[in-house]
């Protein structure tokens, strides 16, 4: 068991303070802003982000309707997976932020896709779809 001396007392309660103006510090907002944080952009580049994957979705459902177009199966496939990838890339990077952090996520949500439509591409490829 420890015990504690006079000196003891004053080391415990010297690192004490540090680590209280830190957290005091962390929880101010006009510190929390300037110290490492990113401007989020604004309201209005928001709105321009959800109607531009409101366009994209509708012509996504647009691609559906065979008897307004000729178009064979895999150019369709090839437009809907285009249109799927800009979605993909508008609400990664707005809407979950990943624009403003580090590039590391990025790279994690890119592999994941380049994963996710290898695999995609081997199963039409093994149910012979192509």
């Amino acid at each position: 068991m420890a015990t504690l001396t006079p000196d003891s007392a004053d080391t415990a309660q010297a690192s004490d303070e540090p680590m209280r103006e830190a957290t005091a510090s962390a929880h101010a907002p006009e510190e929390h802003a300037s110290a490492g944080g990113h401007a989020h952009p604004s309201d209005w580049l928001y709105v321009k982000v959800a109607i531009y994957l409101a366009l994209l979705t509708a012509f996504e459902v647009f691609t559906y309707f065979e008897t307004v177009h000729g178009w064979g199966d895999t150019a369709i496939i090839i437009m809907l997976v285009i249109m799927m990838l800009l979605k993909f890339f508008l609400v990664v990077a707005f809407f979950m932020h990943l624009k403003f952090d580090s590039p590391i996520f990025w790279r994690l949500f890119v592999f994941g896709l380049i994963l996710a439509m290898a695999v995609y591409m081997v199963m039409l490829t093994a149910f012979r779809f192509w």
